[in-house]
């Protein structure tokens, strides 16, 4: 089954960056889909950016311009970039995988394969 292992979490002030980083194993861009995720404290888990075997991405509005998405497909390795960091990013953040069945790009389909997650801070 997939593994994926995160990194690169936290602490930065507003305005700060991270790059977060998921190491995919046993996962083949033909037939996975891969996105990232978040939990903040007191709110459901939500998703924050998807991507697809053509580079094609979809990013939450709330993050949209801030948090590019991107995938090295020689590597299997999942990016999270985060530029303009502000307070309300504050969550812990996950990697996760799912069999390619429909669009990648659909915000509403489950994903069962999740990493241990990797918490990211913003202080204001």
């Amino acid at each position: 089954q997939v593994q994926l292992v995160e990194s690169g979490g936290g602490a930065v002030q507003a305005g700060g960056s991270l790059r977060l980083s998921c190491a995919a194993s046993r996962y083949t861009s033909s037939t996975h889909c891969l996105g990232w995720f978040r939990h903040a404290q007191g709110w459901g888990r939500e998703p924050v950016a998807l991507i697809d075997s053509l580079d094609r991405t979809r990013t939450a509005d709330s993050v949209k311009g801030r948090l590019p998405i991107s995938l090295d497909n020689a590597k299997n390795i999942l990016y999270l970039q985060m530029n303009s960091l502000k307070p309300e990013d504050t969550a812990m953040y996950y990697c996760a995988a799912r069999g390619w069945v429909g669009s990648c790009l659909d915000f509403s389909q489950g994903y069962n394969y999740w990493g241990q997650g990797t918490q990211v801070t913003v202080s204001s």
